[in-house]
């Protein structure tokens, strides 16, 4: 970096101090580490000849924020969806380049929450950190919510989780098996032990209303009791997610650092002002982007002949989080297990936590959603969990291990190609006064 850009560092933040050191590591999540083997070291002589200051510092952070990755080559895919809605193109076209377009920027996110965490200290950072790890996966959940369209968000979710949980960790393990066969891969059990424990719970509070519903006599109306019972589950679970932010920043933070350090101290490459003005930004051209892709999901999925549930389930989470994901599966190969066990199971556990947020969202906005998942559904979310306990029990790691999970999601993969079963109508639900879940639960 040179010196004029550090110039512009201090002068927006005010304070030539920036935070550094092992303080600022301990700032830092699993997942902002896992996206950063994915950036590249910007060439400050490209923008030093520029003779106006102002200019050169604007260059120098456009450059950092959009050519510092390698994941840079799919921006263009933002115009191009933004043209395609604008000139009334093909809805599919527009939902596979708003898919694209947010790729890399579910990354820059991750880089620019790390920018900031210089400056606000560990405790702030890493709560914005993980405020923001799964930023994507959010604002699309509450476009969907926004639209009526109950199907849709829960099934992205539900993808998110499964893909966490068997995808990413199943790859990790997998070739960090194969990349370390004459070494014993171990990992610290404690970080996978608590966020176990939360999943278990957002299992069971799940499960709740599924079991309410079929346990109830036949030509009884359990809808609204349903409904009830999801509300105070939710709340159960966010009170939960506080504690367990509470537990990871503060009381047991120690647990969730990782033991690797970096040989090189690292420093803001961007003022903090630059990273906020960059990172509202960011999220609201992702905003725009779900929008559309919560918009023509229906439309693809009847041009490609594939389920929304295979849509929202499985493509959506695997080209949605590809930059997380690929890191940890980097960081399995440098036999780092402990990080890539924290990107899978720490977006995990946060992902389950958006649905109950989803139930209190929609609460407030007078529109019915609950926890009630169909069995189907339901019955891979508990499997799931269930096999990966008990994967990580025993804190080592093999090939063999990543396999099962592999295969596991191929599974569920292939379960939802095939499932054809069309979408309910939740808008027409709603304005009706029914449950809008109950065709997702049929």
């Amino acid at each position: 970096m040179d010196s004029g850009s550090g110039e512009l560092s201090h002068m927006e933040n005010g304070d030539s101090k920036a935070l550094m050191g092992k303080e600022l590591w301990n700032g830092r999540t699993a997942q902002n580490m896992s996206t950063s083997l994915l950036r590249k070291k910007s060439d400050p002589m490209l923008v030093s000849r520029v003779r106006f200051q102002m200019l050169r510092q604007f260059l120098a952070n456009l450059q950092e924020v959009i050519l510092g990755t390698k994941l840079a080559v799919l921006f263009p895919a933002i115009p191009l969806a933004i043209a395609a809605d604008f000139y009334k193109f093909g809805r599919p076209w527009i939902f596979a380049l708003s898919l694209l377009g947010l790729t890399p920027l579910a990354e820059r996110v991750s880089f620019l929450t790390e920018q900031i965490a210089y400056y606000t200290g560990p405790t702030v950072g890493g709560l914005l950190n993980a405020t923001c790890g799964n930023a994507t996966e959010l604002i699309i959940a509450l476009f969907a919510l926004y639209q009526s369209k109950i199907h849709v968000l829960k099934y992205s979710l539900l993808g998110s989780i499964l893909s966490n949980l068997l995808l990413v960790l199943g790859s990790s393990l997998l070739c960090g098996g194969l990349a370390n066969l004459k070494k014993e891969q171990r990992y610290d059990r404690k970080q996978a032990d608590v966020n176990s424990l939360l999943l278990l719970l957002g299992l069971l509070c799940h499960m709740l209303p599924l079991m309410f519903r079929y346990a109830a006599a036949p030509g009884i109306f359990v809808a609204d009791s349903t409904l009830q019972l999801s509300r105070a589950s939710s709340i159960v679970m966010l009170v939960a997610y506080v504690g367990y932010i509470f537990f990871q920043l503060k009381t047991h933070r120690q647990i969730f650092e990782s033991q690797e350090e970096e040989e090189d101290e690292e420093k803001a490459v961007i003022g903090f002002w630059s990273a906020f003005s960059w990172l509202v930004g960011m999220t609201l051209i992702i905003a725009l982007l779900s929008e559309y892709v919560v918009g023509t999901i229906e439309a693809a999925s009847e041009s490609w002949g594939i389920s929304i549930s295979f849509i929202s389930i499985i493509l959506i989470p695997i080209v949605g989080n590809a930059a997380e994901h690929a890191g940890a599966i980097i960081f399995a190969f440098k036999n780092k297990l402990d990080i890539s066990l924290g990107v899978a199971m720490g977006s995990a556990t946060q992902i389950s936590m958006f649905v109950p947020l989803c139930v209190v969202v929609g609460w407030i906005m007078g529109i019915q959603m609950d926890l009630d998942f169909s069995l189907l559904e339901t019955g891979c979310l508990a499997l799931t969990i269930i096999v990966v306990a008990f994967t990580l029990q025993d804190g080592t790691s093999h090939y063999m291990k990543g396999t099962v999970l592999c295969l596991c999601y191929t599974a569920i993969a292939a379960c939802f190609f095939v499932h054809k079963i069309p979408a309910p109508l939740d808008q027409t639900n709603v304005n009706l006064g029914l449950k809008p879940s109950s065709g997702f639960s049929a």
